[in-house]
């Protein structure tokens, strides 16, 4: 429960309660592990981090309204702040 945050399992044996992260992980499977031949953790770390990379912050995600992930959070975070500031402002007037 480290930062608040609760670790909910899904029951053995059924992937369909969390499809999000088993469509991730058959992506990752199938575009970065099962494309390369790792001859060391190191070069398997790189290619690991170039997918990544792509994978957050180039491809676009359908789910995001067809940006990256990172400028999807880059805008919440934009208007969050826009939010934040002007509660701030209303508490102050």
């Amino acid at each position: 429960y480290k930062n608040g945050i609760r670790h909910i399992l899904i029951e053995p044996g059924k992937p369909m309660q969390n499809g999000y992260i088993e469509s991730f992980n058959g992506k990752f499977r199938d575009e970065c592990l099962n494309e390369q031949w790792f001859e060391s953790l190191s070069q398997a770390r790189e290619c690991i981090a170039h997918w990544r990379r792509d994978y957050n912050e180039v491809r676009p995600h359908s789910s995001l309204g067809r940006i990256p992930p990172a400028r999807f959070a880059q805008q919440h975070r934009q208007r969050a702040g826009g939010a934040a500031g002007s509660e701030q402002k209303q508490n102050f007037d």
